[in-house]
This record gives C-alpha cells, sequence and structure tokens, in this order.
C-alpha cells in the first residue's frame, strides 16, 4: 500500500466527517437515530472479532483463537482489568496453540 493511497483514505474519512457536521448544521438528529448510532461502534466491533476468529484468509476455521475469545470474554464478564483481559486471552491462545 502506497503512502498516497494511506492519505487519500485519511482525507476521506476525514472529510466524510465534515460534511456530516455541514450538512446537518444546526439540526438535531431523532431520538431513534440516535439510539441507532450510538450501536453502530458496538456491533462493527464485534463483527470484526467474529470475522478475525472464524477465518482463515477465506475460509471457516475453529483453532486457539476461540479459546482466547472464551477467556477473554469470562474476563471482561468478571470486571477484569483490561491489560489482564488481554494477558489472559493471549495466554489461552498461546496454551491451546502450545498442546494441540
Amino acid at each position: 500500500m502506497s503512502w498516497w493511497l494511506v492519505i487519500l483514505l485519511a482525507f476521506g474519512a476525514y472529510g466524510s466527517k465534515v460534511l456530516g457536521v455541514v450538512v446537518l448544521g444546526e439540526r438535531q438528529l431523532s431520538p431513534v437515530l440516535q439510539r441507532c448510532l450510538v450501536l453502530i461502534p458496538a456491533a462493527l466491533l464485534g463483527a470484526l472479532i467474529a470475522k478475525d476468529t472464524f477465518t482463515t484468509v477465506q475460509n471457516f476455521s475453529i483453532d486457539a483463537r476461540l479459546a482466547g475469545l472464551i477467556v477473554a470474554i469470562g474476563a471482561t464478564w468478571k470486571k477484569v482489568p483490561l491489560v489482564l483481559v488481554i494477558a489472559l486471552g493471549v495466554g489461552a491462545t498461546a496454551l491451546v496453540r502450545a498442546l494441540a
């Protein structure tokens, strides 16, 4: 990937944010739309995690990453600090890969 493409994509991302402010101006979004927009980042993050956990290149696969994800979800549910959640997930994945 060239630097020109990175710069172009950065301007495109920033431009889309500015365009939203310019188009909306002082108008307010409806409460229903605001509630929906708040949910988009969580849904997108969940989709990216699922894609990276269950696929390799173009194939569906279940491997050690699933164990790491399950451990990380459990640690998050128990309100463990983020650094420890990451360490536990990585450790579980490494352990399953070492034993497999």
